[in-house]
């Protein structure tokens, strides 16, 4: 079964930057496809990171220039670094992993970490 956690959200004013981890157990770290989601307040859940098993990234429009998601398969963790951080960034964010070329549907979710972005 595959466990995540998520560390490293909080509370920070609008320009500043944070960093959450995600590690991952009970599964095969270096061939999964690993992601980012969050849910704001009031919004569906997106997806906004994918950083595949080959290293290849994909971000959505929203964060492209301000998030980098990063993974060390020594350490089963993945990261997601972000600057200059928005209002609209607000909500809970959660990592998730897929044993590559399966889909997001069946993926493993983390609890998520709340991060909150003042302006």
């Amino acid at each position: 079964q595959v466990q995540l956690v998520e560390s490293g959200g909080g509370l920070v004013q609008a320009g500043g930057s944070l960093r959450l981890s995600c590690t991952a157990s009970g599964s095969i770290f270096s061939i999964d496809d690993a992601a980012w989601s969050r849910q704001s307040p009031g919004n569906q859940r997106e997806l906004i990171t994918i950083i595949y098993s080959s290293g290849g990234v994909m971000y959505t429009n929203s964060v492209k220039g301000r998030f980098t998601t990063s993974r060390d398969n020594g350490k089963n963790t993945v990261y997601l670094q972000m600057n200059n951080l928005k209002p609209e960034d607000t909500g809970v964010y959660y990592c998730g992993t897929r044993p590559r070329d399966t889909t997001w549907a069946g993926a493993s979710w983390g609890q998520g970490t709340q991060v909150t972005v003042s302006s």
